[in-house]
């Protein structure tokens, strides 16, 4: 249930600024399209500080990095891959990317302002954490007016039909596919510790963390919650930088290792690093996933082997 009212929210803001743009004054209109660009860095910095309040909740943090660090590396590198590898089969041109001086060097920008931001947000989120202040930060408004924004940006942006095609479904299929491939490895190294089927739940969260380390904790532990809660951040994180490192190069790809978030959080990463024209993928591929990932999750904590 909770992930159909997300989905709604985001459905509505995005249509609401849609349906508006066309009314906005030009001023109005020029200002959104000014400071578009900086909300991707806005967004980095809120990732980082839910990191470090985060581990300063969680008993014993690390524990469990290692383990969440190991799932939301290969889950993200996986499904990168796997999609990769399925598009170059299926639709050879759809990853084919322009290489120039000017685009690698934009690249390399990027992943500057992207490190500093989550500097930021990491410092910010330790002096919170070393002071008496009690602060709770939740980044869900501030999500939701930046796709209310790329609403007004998609108003003044053409579109065909082809995303609507089976072929953007393999970007949500990959990243499954990819999740799952990535857990058998991980079972191989982690098999001492956990069981294969809390292996494969724990890489169905796809950067939601918001939702699994609640949903963990309610139907297992609050060990395996907080395992879940920092894979989840951990792959939000790697999802970004394959977005800046690759995105230009691989959109698709980059698109499938963001999982979930590719709808909310690094929305605004497929915008500056895929181009506008992918975000109706993302945004497919998002609430595909956001809507399988508690019922994945739910049903391999059933299974037992």
């Amino acid at each position: 249930m909770q992930s159909f009212i997300l989905i709604f929210q985001i459905f509505i803001a995005i249509s609401l600024g849609y349906f508006l743009a066309p009314h906005l004054s030009k001023g109005i209109k020029q200002f959104i399209f000014k400071i578009l660009p900086f909300f991707s860095y806005i967004l980095l910095v809120s990732v980082a500080f839910e990191l470090t309040q985060a581990l300063n909740h969680i008993k014993n943090p690390i524990a469990i990095l290692p383990p969440a660090l190991l799932i939301a590396f290969t889950t993200s590198i996986g499904s990168f891959f796997i999609c990769l590898i399925t598009y170059k089969l299926i639709d050879h041109q759809s990853v084919q990317g322009k290489i120039s001086l000017h685009l690698f060097l934009n690249a390399l920008k990027n992943i500057g302002k992207a490190f500093l931001a989550l500097a930021v947000g990491i410092v910010l989120g330790i002096l919170v954490n070393s002071s008496e202040l009690q602060m709770t930060f939740n980044s869900w408004y501030l999500l939701v007016f930046f796709i209310f924004l790329i609403g007004v940006e998609l108003a003044f942006t053409q579109f065909d039909r082809s995303w609507l095609s089976w072929k953007v479904l393999m970007v949500p299929v990959a990243a499954f596919v990819g999740s799952c491939l990535a857990s058998i490895l991980n079972y191989l190294i982690l098999s001492n510790q956990y069981n294969l089927n809390e292996i494969l739940a724990l890489a169905q969260g796809y950067g939601w963390y918001s939702m699994s380390g609640i949903l963990f904790t309610e139907l297992h532990s609050a060990q395996l919650g907080g395992i879940a809660l920092l894979t989840d951040l951990f792959r939000e994180i790697f999802a970004i930088l394959l977005m800046y490192c690759l995105g230009w190069r691989f959109p698709r790809s980059a698109i499938s290792s963001a999982g979930a978030t590719s709808m909310d959080v690094t929305l605004a990463m497929v915008k500056q690093s895929c181009g506008t024209h992918y975000v109706p993928h993302a945004m497919m591929s998002g609430i595909i996933l956001s809507l399988l990932a508690p019922l994945l999750i739910s049903l391999f904590l059933n299974l037992k082997f």
